[in-house]
């Protein structure tokens, strides 16, 4: 019997996959518990409607991704700390610092995880900080450290 999974299956295979599986198998395990359906004509169209839609999902969310990282790269965050001779800073640069000061200044919504710090920022100076907004797509922001 062909099974349409409607979730991960250890030894069958990944959500949205069509498996064949025995009909006993099917019948008293992989339906009762819900973790697949029947591949018949409509359950095998439905999965293709929400495969076809799960697609354009991504693709926009790509697209968003690709647009805010153009806009991300033309800006550039000042950070305020405080520092002593030589341009040290007591303390360093955080990137919760940095998302807080790019939504105060420049209105953008970043999440603190998943700015990038290669180094410590511990010096007053320009930096580029590279931001993962999208498994295919990361954008640099320009982060100006300054004397507070």
């Amino acid at each position: 019997m062909k099974v349409i999974l409607l979730e991960d299956v250890k030894s069958l295979g990944k959500k949205g996959q069509v498996v064949d599986v025995s009909d006993g198998y099917a019948r008293n395990y992989v339906l009762p518990k819900k973790l697949g359906i029947e591949a018949n004509n409509k359950n095998m169209n439905d999965l293709k409607l929400r495969k076809a839609n799960e697609e354009k999902i991504a693709k926009e969310q790509l697209e968003a991704a690709q647009a805010f990282a153009a806009e991300m790269e033309s800006k550039e965050v000042v950070v305020s700390i405080k520092s002593g001779e030589g341009g040290r800073t007591f303390g360093s640069v955080s990137s919760k610092e940095i998302a807080e000061a790019a939504k105060a200044q420049c209105g953008m919504e970043i999440d603190k995880k998943k700015i990038q710090l290669t180094e410590t920022i511990k010096n007053l100076g320009i930096y580029e900080v590279t931001v993962k907004l999208h498994p295919k797509v990361s954008g640099k922001l320009r982060v100006k450290v300054q004397e507070a």
